[in-house]
């Protein structure tokens, strides 16, 4: 992707910085604490004016002013509280109300200087018998990120990165993720602020730890992922230690410090990988807990004494070494039942403040052994590309029946090469938030399959567990109808038909703006007549563009080799407007294309 410089002109006597911090906000008489870090290149002629305003909108809460002698060059801070805001909306994921403070400098003589930032207004605390936000427990209920994409690295745009965000909370229902192992893109951030979902963002680094020098640097990280971040109110935890690191308790007591000092209103924490409280110098203990038995997943119990919050499972070190397309419905399925498994545990007590599992998305990595092929690793529940896989269907059925039905099996349909002739078996898992399954083969009742609660008991929409040991000889269809109560709300249909398959092709968006830097993602998959993803398919994909665009990615792309899923960027070129076609083309799978516009730039667009 293109990298792209900004300057920023100021006056000789300007805002630097400002933190909003919302205080008492569960009570009636509620404030926000601003403070504004002034810069003065000269010392001016009398002291400055600073006025910090809560906005709604264009609609004025509140404001105050205070006056400032300024008798240095350098940075002044000016402290303001705003008071008697009236009624405002609590910051949560159902809600995720946002509100301005605009704040304005005003020297004797000289230009003015407004700066605004963004704040919400909730209050979120880790107690010893779980997650509060705004008084109410809630269970915290997630994944981890890693900030990469395909053939760009971190260099994403502000689309690519909101694209995450909206996929983490609307399609794979978390409320929190975490972002390991280091700040990530404030576009990012902006949508998790936007959205609801919240964060745990924490230092840049992983087991390693070095000396004088090192660690000054680990401190200075802490303080600028703090003063860059604390006017948000998705963060809700600061990960003050490095990844996975020893006790080193010197350093983790300063950065602990370093934290409280900017910011005081977020607890520390940083993922442990051992599970002692010795030598720990933090609020939440926060562990990265791998461990299964006989092929099941299972959490060690929270310590004592201690907030405590599950950082990772599953995906790094239990399990399959990879989850890729390649690999049989069966190893597949060993995903999704591992995730439900350990998110059940984590809502089955109320010590556990909630889990974070390992995790959304496939990655680049140098490091893991055979769990790393063609330079991926694979435990995302979503692969590189961001196509759901299997292991994300758990995920996808977390959600009220009211908001969508959701009926996502966790295998393949399947009779060719590569999959068994007698179907997926028993064991088969369908995750689901509906109160019933009907399954029908070739048209002819097969089941009636209810959520296993007993199994996943404390889950919200446990999955169904089925057995679907069939004939495949005749390629039978596979049909799913799901029922609240009496009321049939939704329905699945599978082909076993390799001749009806077809070649999708998919753009997350229809417009993009002639910045060139801004991009969508293109995904190309495998399908068969039901949509639903056909696997140990071979050959090649050719991508063909045509407009003022530049494409991103292999071409052709090694579509066997995947497994029927790949996919590309759709980047604009600066200044070059005009309609853009994009063409897929499978030797077996056939044709298909998206179209998209490409329009000048919002003078006020930020750009990724």
């Amino acid at each position: 992707m293109v990298n792209v410089v900004r300057d920023r002109v100021v006056p000789e006597v300007f805002l630097a910085d400002v933190f909003a911090r919302p205080a008492d906000v569960l009570d009636a008489d509620r404030s926000v604490q601003v403070q504004a870090t002034i810069d003065a290149a000269v010392v001016p002629a009398g002291p400055v004016t600073v006025t910090a305003e809560i906005l709604d909108g264009a609609r004025r809460l509140a404001s105050a002013t205070v006056t400032v002698p300024v008798i240095a060059t350098g940075q002044t801070v000016a402290q303001l509280s705003v008071t008697d805001l009236g009624d405002v909306e609590l910051w949560s994921p159902e809600t995720p109300c946002l509100y301005t403070v605009r704040t304005r400098l005003e020297p004797p003589g000289a230009p003015p200087h407004e700066f605004e930032v963004r704040t919400g207004f909730r209050e979120a605390v880790f107690r010893l018998d779980g997650f509060y936000l705004n008084g109410t427990r809630r269970q915290i209920f997630g994944l981890n990120r890693h900030q990469l994409f395909p053939y760009t690295g971190m260099a994403a745009p502000a689309r690519l990165q909101r694209r995450d965000a909206e996929i983490l909370r609307n399609d794979l229902n978390c409320n929190m993720v975490r972002c390991s192992h280091y700040p990530q893109s404030p576009y990012f951030l902006d949508a998790c602020d936007e959205l609801g979902l919240m964060v745990w963002e924490e230092t840049p680094g992983w087991q390693y730890i070095g000396g004088a020098a090192y660690r000054a640097i680990v401190e200075q990280n802490v303080r600028d992922m703090v003063i860059r971040d604390r006017n948000r109110p998705s963060v809700i935890l600061w990960g003050t230690r490095l990844n996975e690191s020893a006790n080193t308790v010197s350093l983790y007591e300063r950065t602990r410090q370093i934290a409280g000092e900017l910011d005081g209103s977020r607890q520390t924490s940083g993922a442990m990988d051992r599970y002692s409280l010795r030598r720990w110098a933090q609020d939440v203990f926060g562990y990265d807990d791998y461990h299964a038995a006989d092929g099941r997943a299972t959490l060690r119990p929270p310590l004592p004494g201690v907030p405590y919050l599950v950082t990772e499972a599953v995906g790094a070190l239990d399990g399959a070494p990879l989850y890729r397309w390649i690999d049989t419905s069966a190893v597949l399925t060993v995903q999704g039942r591992m995730h439900a498994q350990v998110q059940d545990i984590a809502q089955s007590g109320a010590r556990f403040a909630g889990l974070l599992g390992w995790c959304a998305i496939d990655y680049a990595s140098l490091n893991g052994g055979r769990r790393i092929w063609q330079h991926l690793k694979w435990p995302g529940v979503l692969d590189t590309f961001r196509v759901p896989k299997p292991g994300a269907a758990f995920y996808q059925s977390q959600v009220s029946p009211q908001v969508r039905p959701v009926i996502a099996p966790m295998f393949f349909w399947d009779f060719g090469v590569g999959s068994p002739a007698a179907g997926p078996g028993p064991g088969s898992l369908i995750a689901t938030n509906c109160d019933r399954l009907e399954l029908y083969l070739a048209g002819q009742h097969l089941a009636t399959a209810m959520p296993d609660s007993q199994e996943y008991g404390s889950l919200a929409y446990p999955p169904v567990v089925t057995d679907l040991t069939v004939d495949g000889s005749g390629l039978p269809e596979l049909r799913i109808d799901g029922y609240l109560g009496g009321r049939h709300v939704a329905t699945v249909r599978m082909s076993a038909d390799p001749a009806r398959d077809r070649l999708s092709l998919t753009a997350d968006d229809t417009a993009l703006a002639a910045d060139g830097s801004d991009a969508t993602r293109l995904t190309f998959r495998a399908l068969d007549a039901y949509g639903n993803q056909r696997p140990h398919v071979t050959g090649s994909v050719a991508l063909e563009l045509t407009g003022p665009a530049t494409l991103v990615g292999d071409n052709p792309f090694p579509f066997g080799d995947y497994g029927g899923v790949g996919g590309a960027f759709v980047r604009s070129q600066e200044g070059q407007t005009g309609r853009v076609q994009v063409t897929a083309r499978h030797p077996a799978l056939g044709d298909a294309t998206v179209r998209l516009t490409v329009g000048e730039p919002d003078p006020v667009r930020r750009i990724g």
